[in-house]
């Protein structure tokens, strides 16, 4: 693109040239925009939204007032945090119990406790969300069966996590098949117990 000369210019634009060339020219001063901090701010960088002004306490009294009331807002949060872990911390007392309750009688392989702590509609799935058997009936045709057939069983827990209606063991499983004092079977089992009301209402195996 070819450079432009000066007799292309404009009569205006050569004024300018004429006064950036001289030392008498001076820049001209560039105002500051006044803020009337009384006013609100309209600009578009705060959106349409108006801001309200924080009324701040005229007196002492005043002052007191607003501070009695930020303590109270605290106490009534620090009160209802401390209500939901109350209550969470006795839902996993109960569940916590629940298994137990359920892990002595698979030991003793008795089966009228053991079906006691389960929900009429347990449902029974492997990982993540394979049904095996769905009710009470079913669970008594296979767990009865297996209590009747081994001579012994015992489930003990390696790690326990209780959170709420959650149980969740990874325990150490014996059997033994024909002697009572002959373990011939080991291994090592998760599962996972959902507890309500005081009975178990869903149990997940993790393989």
């Amino acid at each position: 693109m070819p450079k432009s000369t000066n007799t292309d210019k404009s009569d205006a634009d050569k004024k300018v040239d004429d006064k950036l060339n001289t030392i008498e020219y001076t820049a001209p001063e560039l105002k500051k925009p006044v803020i009337d901090p009384t006013k609100a701010d309209n600009s578009k960088v705060l959106g349409n939204e108006t801001p309200k002004p924080v009324e701040k306490p005229k007196n002492k009294t005043e002052k007191a007032v607003a501070v009695a009331k930020a303590e109270q807002a605290v106490t009534q949060a620090k009160d209802a945090l401390t209500v939901k872990q109350q209550t969470k911390a006795k839902q996993s007392r109960e569940s916590l119990a629940v298994v137990e309750q359920l892990v002595k009688a698979y030991n003793a392989r008795n089966i009228e406790e053991f079906i006691r702590v389960y929900d009429e509609d347990v449902e029974f799935y492997i990982f993540p969300d394979e049904l095996l058997f769905k009710g009470k009936e079913k669970l008594i045709a296979r767990y009865g069966l297996m209590f009747k057939k081994l001579k012994c069983i015992h489930s003990s827990p390696i790690k326990r996590i209780v959170h709420g209606d959650i149980v969740i063991d990874h325990e150490l499983s014996e059997t033994c098949s024909t002697d009572e004092n002959v373990i011939d079977k080991r291994s090592e089992l998760i599962s996972s117990y959902q507890v309500k009301n005081g009975k178990i209402i869903r149990v997940l195996f993790f393989r």
